[in-house]
């Protein structure tokens, strides 16, 4: 007698779309949690961008010994401080009274800061596809340019201001939302140009992150409230393109790491491959 096969009639359910619908989840959740709470909200957004760019660094500083080129290992290392510098903005937010007698003014610096630094990272991180990081140079860089940025901010008070209670963003402000955009948008680009230097999925997700972080900038500029709606689209754009860069190196790394990692040994072995089939060819 030959054995029943039981159709499967269950939906089959692919991993994009549960991550999509985990995604509208989340999102949905946090525009909820930000009409019941919006500091909450904020807390929450900029701790999820906090806790990848410390992972970016922890993942890029244990596979140093393999990288095959060192750029992660920079991008590493500068979101590790800009990390630091968002929790200093999350720190500073209005309503947390974490810094007592400041306004809006200082987290809106803390936040221009941060952005030209990540964008500036990004951009000067291409100069290390093919040539050697010296990290000990890239931490002491970072910390001097870290040291002198909160000194402007907390203690000479030299920093432009950003905000002004009763009038919103200054011109200042503006200018440099737009000076970070063109600077993520040159390194967006240039990545098209980097070749076989990496994955072609890994470039994908770091260009795709560049622009979203100009449309992050762009809301930026438009917000009178720090609670208001732009100020909100801001961090949820935020969160994509923080995400972007997680797939793009945190899961890539780990499920895929030869996309990230040896990816310049994969060629060889290619091109070596290729040599040896010609010569018996």
């Amino acid at each position: 007698m030959a054995p029943t096969i039981t159709p499967n009639i269950g939906v089959e359910i692919r991993p994009w779309h549960r991550m999509f619908l985990l995604s509208l989840v989340i999102l949905g959740g946090l525009f909820i949690i930000s009409r019941y709470n919006y500091l909450l909200f904020h807390s929450l957004a900029e701790g999820f961008s906090i806790v990848i760019a410390c992972a970016i660094f922890v993942i890029a500083w244990n596979a140093r010994s393999m990288l095959q080129n060192n750029y992660l290992l920079f991008v590493g290392i500068a979101y590790l401080f800009v990390g630091g510098l968002d929790f200093l903005h999350t720190l500073a937010y209005q309503g947390m009274q974490v810094f007592p007698g400041h306004d809006a003014n200082l987290p809106t610096q803390l936040w221009v800061g941060a952005r030209f630094i990540e964008g500036l990272s990004l951009l000067i991180a291409l100069l290390f596809i093919h040539r050697r990081l010296r990290t000990a140079m890239a931490f002491t860089a970072y910390a001097a340019v870290m040291v002198v940025l909160l000194l402007a901010v907390f203690r000479w008070n030299i920093f432009p201001d950003c905000f002004v209670e009763q009038k919103g963003l200054t011109a200042f402000k503006k200018i440099s939302e737009y000076m970070i955009c063109v600077i993520f948008l040159i390194a967006g680009g240039l990545l098209f140009f980097t070749g076989n230097a990496f994955d072609r999925n890994v470039r994908h997700l770091l260009m795709a992150s560049a622009l979203v972080s100009i449309g992050v900038e762009l809301s930026f500029t438009l917000y009178t409230d720090v609670y208001g709606l732009f100020n909100l689209v801001g961090h949820f754009l935020k969160i994509v393109s923080f995400y972007l860069i997680y797939r793009a190196v945190i899961v890539t790394g780990i499920k895929k790491p030869h996309a990230v990692l040896f990816r310049d040994l994969q060629q060889n072995e290619a091109f070596l491959n290729s040599v040896v089939m010609s010569s018996l060819s």
